[in-house]
């Protein structure tokens, strides 16, 4: 078994070798109904690389994230940014998404978002245009928790909304 799997190996690699292989855009998004809170409480993961290059299109070209020589700007672009790009309307009317803060692990940023004073979710519609300007192929991945059922879709260029239905 053990040389059936190496001899697969050995014919594979060289096609990658051989063909252009093709970066991926793609972010994600967890979004949560935190019931006791009244809260929708958001993750936003980006690659770091892409959204210096946004930034950098989009704002200031020597913006450089993730390191010692990161502007305090930053934080301002990115919730600028995200607050056009992600937006929510809860049982048709829209809702103000606050920008909490970001991390950063390995070569993704976290970004944290929430939407306060949620009392009663009957229609969510989530819309995430997040690098959609940069990137024809970029795809964001919603994934969404709220009251205790969970749903994921990816958005497009194409189709860059989402609506769940709470009866």
């Amino acid at each position: 078994m053990k040389l059936y799997k190496l001899l697969f190996l050995f014919l594979i690699i060289p096609f990658f070798s051989f063909t252009s292989l093709h970066k991926y855009y793609i972010s994600v998004s967890q979004i949560n109904y935190i019931e006791e809170k009244a809260s929708l409480q958001i993750t936003t993961r980006i690659f770091i690389d892409d959204f210096e290059n946004l930034l950098r299109t989009r704002y200031d070209e020597t913006i450089t994230l993730a390191g010692k020589d990161e502007p305090e700007i930053a934080n301002t672009y990115i919730e600028k940014y995200l607050k056009d790009k992600l937006t929510i309307k809860i049982n048709n009317e829209s809702v103000s998404v606050n920008f909490i803060g970001k991390e950063y692990d390995g070569d993704i940023v976290r970004c944290y978002l929430e939407v306060e004073n949620v009392k009663n979710i009957k229609k969510i519609e989530i819309s995430n245009q997040v690098l959609f300007d940069l990137f024809d192929e970029q795809q964001n991945i919603i994934k969404t928790k709220i009251y205790s059922k969970q749903k994921s879709v990816i958005l497009s260029n194409q189709t860059n909304s989402m609506v769940l239905k709470f009866n």
